[in-house]
């Protein structure tokens, strides 16, 4: 009598390595992934004559052309828009808050915004503009 041997089949790959390749991608992504908000309509800053890095994190105040506001990424009504920072401001402990207002928007709409953050004193204003051309 013979006996017949099964066929030897090879091992599967290991899908452990493939898992670990994707998390490090995701990590990756995270890290480099700009997360700010963004405004619910256009805003195109001006463009900067001088001036150095903005630093990251804090409150974003969106200022349309109109004038409409937006505080990270969410519309603001004109006369909730302060407490509104405050709010994010506290939640989030920023100590920085910015002004990211259209080329195009009048000043009469951005200067009591900055006027108004300077006496709540929530920390430092910055106003978001586009680097020069090289």
């Amino acid at each position: 009598m013979r006996l017949h041997r099964p066929d030897h089949r090879p091992a599967p790959e290991p899908i452990i390595a493939l898992v670990d390749v994707v998390f490090f991608l995701l990590v990756f992504f995270l890290l480099v992934a700009r997360l700010d908000a963004s405004a619910p309509f256009e805003v195109l800053p001006p463009v900067a004559v001088s001036g150095r890095d903005m630093p990251g994190g804090g409150v974003t105040l969106s200022v349309a052309r109109d004038g409409a506001l937006a505080v990270n990424g969410n519309t603001a009504a004109a006369e909730d828009w302060l407490a509104l920072v405050t709010a994010a401001a506290a939640r989030n402990g920023a100590r920085l808050i910015r002004i990211n207002a259209h080329r195009d928007v009048a000043l009469r709409h951005v200067l009591p915004l900055v006027s108004a953050l300077e006496a709540a004193a929530l920390g430092e204003v910055v106003i978001v503009v586009t680097p020069p051309e090289s």
